[in-house]
């Protein structure tokens, strides 16, 4: 399955992007902007730079935003009611005073629409170098996570926010958890290379979940090629990416994070093929693949909730009532299969609703008995409890 352009947007989506601007080459909006577009997005650009080239070329020239300018700017359309936006996208800063002033404009807009999401690439350093004021390290914990529903910080910012060090998957679900405690809904890490690996890239993602009035988290993970060059506004273009198709698909972020991985790497194999001097990004080129892009790399399931468990009480019944009304309190839902020959009074005291399912047996297929149960397959994680077999947990619709 692979998302395509041709799904209408429900809400009509509205980007106000505020980042950096280069006037050649491909950073800040100058990534994020056409990709949006190009999906769908009505986007408005505010430049909190505006620089001759990016920062990786031997010479830049330009101005930077001042927070009188961008005050004036979001005064100006205020005035005209036009701080209509689904989303608020930002990107590099660099100086705390506008940082400051942008979570205000956030205020703003969700005095506008309380409904609007903000993705935050916090973007403050990397491979361990910090490029900003420590102060930002500070103001992005402290007052800007509290507003974001996504952000998308690489492995040295996701350490900075966090401060855990991350040396395995345990550490980045803990720091994603420290994250979300902080405020965003979904964190996106956007590269983490293993220390005893340091040929491999990986990404993770967490979306905290509320399962039967408990806060819990998803976590997914991929692996991504290593390409042999570094190229300037890929967290940019995946930030934007992010967003348009999140805005498209809400509720599917395994999807989306495939989706978006599959059009960031065949962005940077287009440009790595080009081998162009500079090594900017060959976007333009890489439409077709910004629009509808092929799906390789697959993201899976590392850690979630346990939401549903689904009983085979066929055996045993008058020993198992027990444990299920056990799981329920703990604020699980439990769905019990029985058959013909299973007497449901023996389930007195447990309060979940018994499921007759004649049909359940060694060959029934996972989606049949998911059907049954009237829990969807792939959905939540769960947990099979059978006499005949050994406890599982299937994230994931086995193959059968």
């Amino acid at each position: 399955m692979s998302l395509t352009t041709t799904e209408a947007f429900m809400d009509e989506p509205r980007v106000l992007s505020i980042q950096s601007h280069v006037v050649h080459g491909y950073v800040g909006n100058r990534s994020a902007v056409f990709p949006m577009q190009l999906l769908g997005l009505e986007v408005d650009v505010l430049n909190t730079v505006h620089f001759s080239n990016h920062t990786g070329y031997k010479k830049f020239r330009g101005e930077r935003m001042t927070c009188d300018q961008l005050e004036n700017v979001i005064a100006g359309l205020e005035e005209n009611d036009l701080l209509h936006y689904t989303h608020l996208l930002t990107g590099y800063i660099g100086n705390p005073a506008l940082l400051r002033a942008i979570t205000d404009t956030l205020r703003k807009l969700r005095r506008q629409n309380p409904s609007s999401l903000y993705v935050c690439d916090p973007v403050m350093g990397d491979d361990g170098k910090l490029y900003v004021s420590p102060e930002l390290v500070d103001i992005y914990r402290d007052e800007v996570l509290p507003l974001a529903d996504i952000i998308t910080p690489n492995q040295f910012e996701c350490e900075l926010l966090s401060g855990q060090t991350l040396t395995s998957d345990a550490d980045v679900v803990a720091a994603c958890r420290m994250l979300h405690a902080l405020g965003p809904r979904i964190v996106v890490v956007s590269s983490f290379t293993p220390p005893d690996e340091p040929h491999r890239l990986w990404l993770y993602a967490s979306e905290a979940v509320t399962v039967n009035g408990r806060q819990l988290s998803n976590m997914y993970k991929m692996e991504v090629p290593r390409l042999p060059a570094y190229y300037s506004g890929t967290g940019d273009l995946f930030a934007a990416l992010l967003l348009a198709w999140l805005a498209k698909h809400p509720t599917n972020l395994k999807l989306v994070l495939e989706t978006v991985v599959a059009t960031v790497q065949a962005v940077m194999r287009r440009t790595n093929d080009a081998q162009s001097a500079n090594r900017e990004l060959k976007l333009i080129q890489s439409r077709r693949d910004i629009e509808s892009p092929t799906i390789v790399l697959k993201a899976q399931l590392l850690a979630g909730p346990i939401t549903h468990v689904i009983w085979d009480a066929r055996h045993l019944i008058e020993q198992q009532a027990d444990g299920i009304a056990m799981l329920q309190s703990s604020g699980i839902s439990v769905v019990v299969l029985i058959d013909e020959k299973t007497s449901a009074p023996s389930l007195a005291t447990a309060s979940s609703p018994v499921v007759s399912v004649s049909c359940f047996n060694e060959s029934a297929s996972w989606a049949d008995v998911c059907a049954k149960a009237r829990v969807a397959p792939g959905h939540s994680n769960i947990w099979l409890r059978s006499q005949r077999c050994a406890a599982q947990r299937w994230d994931v619709p086995p193959a059968r």
